[in-house]
């Protein structure tokens, strides 16, 4: 078993030194521990803002036949942790996490993590980040994971909308503007984000549902524009999917009344 005191931390990540770990260079195991059922923030991504931080929980389960001594994860994004290219993520206590047991062989570890903008959050890393995790058993079994989960950190996106004239005839033509933006983390503020495909959609006032007329392309700057006909009373939204490092967005429907 390769043992090393500290994982080096960069770009404001904590250093692990207050416990060994393993080199982190494979996975690796010694008898029958297992690591599994590792869920991040809920199963959601983590979704920061431009100047903002986000506090989740990680657990995972922890089985072995003499049961558990402890077990610990750290958050990373790269190739592996050694080379994690913002830091290696400790939880927020700087501890091993917090296992629990569950019966005479299992038990879920639990702790907390904080990634903020501007720290171990800059732009290159948006995107899918990995979980490294360890644990030991009681009777020193133990089993390293490089990458036993990954998970999306992305960067806030905001999206408005504008359709005029307000009021209008039936028929006219309405042109509709708005602009896509996302965090950014290096220069923490909010920038356009540029040559994305976004659809317009429609919702009638009395239906509760959106029907998608056209797809636009932001302009380099993340702005939008384009025309429709209108048809009937009711709201006009840009919508966008969303991509690996930057969630779905939908503005809030802009009512037109239509005469």
């Amino acid at each position: 078993m390769r043992i090393r005191a500290t994982v080096a931390a960069v770009s404001g990540a904590v250093a692990l030194s207050a416990f060994a770990i393993p080199a982190a260079h494979a996975d690796e195991a010694h008898g029958d521990t297992k690591i599994s059922n590792v869920v991040v923030n809920g199963g959601k991504s983590v979704v920061v803002g431009a100047t903002g931080s986000k506090t989740f929980s990680v657990s995972f389960t922890v089985t072995d036949n003499s049961g558990v001594k402890w077990g610990q994860a750290v958050l990373f994004h790269g190739r592996d942790l050694d080379h994690a290219d913002s830091g290696a993520v400790a939880n927020t206590s700087d501890h091993r996490s917090k296992c629990t047991k569950v019966s005479a062989t299992k038990s879920t570890c639990t702790a907390t993590y904080t990634l903020k903008a501007g720290s171990n959050l800059v732009n290159k890393v948006a995107g899918t980040w990995k979980v490294w995790a360890i644990a030991q058993a009681n009777d020193n079994n133990y089993v390293q994971k490089d990458a036993v989960k990954t998970f999306r950190a992305q960067r806030l996106s905001k999206l408005t909308v504008n359709a005029a004239p307000e009021p209008v005839k039936k028929g006219r033509t309405l042109t509709v503007t708005g602009a896509l933006t996302r965090a950014n983390w290096d220069a923490a503020t909010y920038s356009g984000y540029g040559s994305q495909s976004v659809k317009l959609q429609f919702r009638k006032k009395d239906s509760s549902s959106y029907t998608t007329l056209k797809t636009v392309k932001a302009d380099s700057r993340g702005n939008l524009r384009t025309t429709t006909t209108a048809t009937a009373d009711g709201y006009y939204r840009f919508s966008f999917v969303g991509d690996a490092g930057t969630p779905a967005v939908s503005a809030a429907g802009d009512f037109v009344d239509v005469q």
